[in-house]
């Protein structure tokens, strides 16, 4: 049957074959963006509503950090013609709601925890694909952000301590 497999040339993949093949990769850009969408929305938050000036200063630094972060992942997924989601899940939206009601001291307690335990995850998160990622520009996106997440990370934590959370 060589004749016939010569009939044949190598099927090119269509977008969905080649998302499926980097869906690891496809799933953590689905994820970043999400949580970096909450990042700017919760930090608009606390930069509005914190008591807590060091609260309120990190609230603003994460809009303007995670704002460019997602610039660069959007950039990153456009190469594989990939659209990014812009709503948060259902579990962001329920802590941003959360937040919402909250004032003063208390909203500085629950934003700062909750800052603490999401930039834990992110950490994790990324490191997972910048050690096993496949697709290239998210593996780069992820290793050039990992730095930034891990000082917020480190910043929360010690407003967190001295707030004595």
């Amino acid at each position: 049957m060589i004749l016939v497999a010569q009939n044949y040339s190598t099927p090119k993949l269509d977008q969905g074959a080649k998302m499926m093949m980097r869906s690891p990769d496809t799933a953590f850009a689905m994820a970043a963006a999400r949580g970096g969408a909450a990042e700017v929305e919760m930090g608009k938050l606390a930069a509005e509503k914190a008591s807590n000036a060091d609260v309120k200063a990190f609230g603003q630094q994460m809009v303007e950090d995670h704002g460019k972060a997602n610039e660069k992942l959007k950039a990153a997924a456009e190469k594989q013609n990939l659209t990014l989601p812009t709503n948060l899940t259902s579990k962001q939206q329920a802590t941003y709601d959360m937040l919402k009601t909250k004032s003063g001291a208390d909203f500085d307690k629950a934003y700062v925890a909750a800052m603490v335990k999401d930039h834990e995850e992110d950490v994790k998160d990324f490191q997972r694909e910048v050690n096993k990622g496949k697709d290239e520009h998210i593996k780069t996106f992820a290793s050039e952000t990992l730095p930034v997440i891990q000082g917020h990370l480190e910043k929360i934590k010690a407003i967190q301590s001295k707030m004595g959370g």
